[in-house]
């Protein structure tokens, strides 16, 4: 049991205060590890949501520096981070907002080579890649290493998200296989309305921190999508393929896959 402070009390109160959550929920946020990949749109959110609320460890990794087009949207970054590399912009703002958080960073691109050794020191992953590729290996990653984690993705208007554990549906149980390479644009290719990213992460750090907590019920087994324009939601329901390939009754990849990208994704792998 943790011997609050009475700066964490202060700190933490809110959190406290919740009947569902109360010292020991705080205490599992404490004792929580999380690995955030990707400190763009939906990496801003979430890490700054995650170290304000106390996670005690929080790992990220993104192999890019920040550029001036990044700041519409990703907003733990500042102007004067331009040119700096993303992950270490992020560490100062997430121990900027509470020194209790210890920050991993890793200045790299995530892979099939990496992959395995980086998730297996956390307990959650949050998925807040810009590109199918990643994501695909993100999903085969967590599933064979039997991780919990939450997808994330938008694009103009328009934001989609859900939590997996396992034994419940995963990205492939959805989606297949990546689509070609040019089929489905980029934000860099067609745009993003800044706040959807941020309505997005918000989603995702919340789905975490209930997670660690128990409270509520997790998008497990549902897909969460969203359309700014009119300001609708939805939620479809979606089970666990038994022919999947990677969760199924009887999967066929049996190693991670580094699938080709898009000319312009390539520096933005994560």
């Amino acid at each position: 049991m943790y011997d609050f402070t009475e700066e964490q009390i202060k700190r933490y109160s809110r959190h406290i205060l919740l009947q569902d959550v109360g010292v020991e929920g705080q205490e599992k946020l404490f004792d929580a590890k999380v690995l955030v990949i990707g400190a763009g749109g939906l990496g801003a959110p979430v890490s700054l949501y995650l170290a304000a609320a106390g996670v005690g460890r929080i790992g990220i990794i993104d192999a890019d520096v920040v550029e001036l087009s990044n700041l519409q949207r990703q907003v733990i970054h500042f102007t004067k981070d331009v040119g700096v590399p993303k992950v270490e912009s992020a560490r100062e703002k997430m121990q900027a907002i509470n020194p209790d958080v210890k920050v991993d960073t890793y200045y790299e691109f995530l892979s099939s080579s990496n992959a395995m050794d980086i998730i297996k020191e956390y307990d959650f992953i949050v998925d807040g890649t810009d590109n199918f590729p990643v994501k695909f290996l993100i999903n085969d990653a967590c599933v064979m290493a039997g991780k919990p984690f939450s997808h994330g993705g938008i694009l103009r208007f328009n934001g989609q998200t859900f939590t997996h554990l396992p034994g419940t549906a995963c990205y492939r149980c959805m989606f297949k296989e990546p689509p070609p390479v040019g089929a489905v644009p980029t934000c860099s290719q067609a745009g993003v309305l800044g706040a959807i990213a941020g309505m997005l992460g918000t989603i995702q750090a919340a789905e975490t921190l209930k997670y660690f907590t128990g409270v509520g019920e997790l998008l497990t087994n549902r897909l969460l999508t969203f359309d700014a324009k009119a300001m609708q939601f939805r939620t479809v329901q979606v089970k666990r393929r038994e022919s999947c390939a990677i969760c199924g009754t009887h999967p066929t990849i049996d190693h991670l896959i580094d699938y080709e990208q898009a000319a312009c994704d390539i520096r933005s792998h994560v």
